[in-house]
């Protein structure tokens, strides 16, 4: 398991638009890095998907990633829908666009670079790593409250 980057990833957002947090922890061979971020105006599906994008871009080389994400939109998405979308011309089964697109695009591309398994946890159920991100993201939508003035 040495060889192998563990990802642990979490979105959070405050109201459905509204301000939002994507929050990164990042272990391998005893070390750990986090990462975050923010945006103004965004989605929880949205800043989950940054996460995994921002974890995956951050990695210097080509690695073989364990990523472990508690959005079954995220898990699903990369692992089933995409393929079916690229299919249709990035169109759902009901022939509508598929929404966040260009996300779903740069985390294909993302994780073309690595070799990534894909699992999921529960979120907000005492997983540590999941806790950990998600303490990540909400703390990077506090930073850009208070950056911005915003309560």
């Amino acid at each position: 398991m040495n060889d192998v980057v563990e990802v642990y990833t979490d979105g959070a957002c405050r109201g459905n638009p509204g301000p939002g947090g994507w929050g990164v922890l990042l272990r391998y061979q005893g070390h750990e890095k986090t990462l975050r971020g923010a945006e103004e105006l965004t989605t929880n599906n949205r800043m989950e998907m940054t996460a995994v994008i921002k974890a995956l871009e951050s990695l210097k080389r080509p690695c073989t990633v364990r990523v472990t994400t508690d959005s079954q939109y995220v898990k699903h998405g990369i692992t089933e829908w995409l393929p079916q979308w690229k299919r249709r011309g990035w169109k759902t089964a009901d022939k509508k666009p598929v929404k966040n697109v260009e996300l779903w695009q740069a985390l294909e591309r993302a994780a073309a670079r690595h070799k990534v398994s894909w699992h999921w946890v529960r979120g907000h159920q005492g997983h540590p790593e999941n806790e950990q991100a998600d303490r990540l993201a909400n703390q990077a939508i506090n930073e850009m409250l208070e950056m911005t003035g915003s309560p």
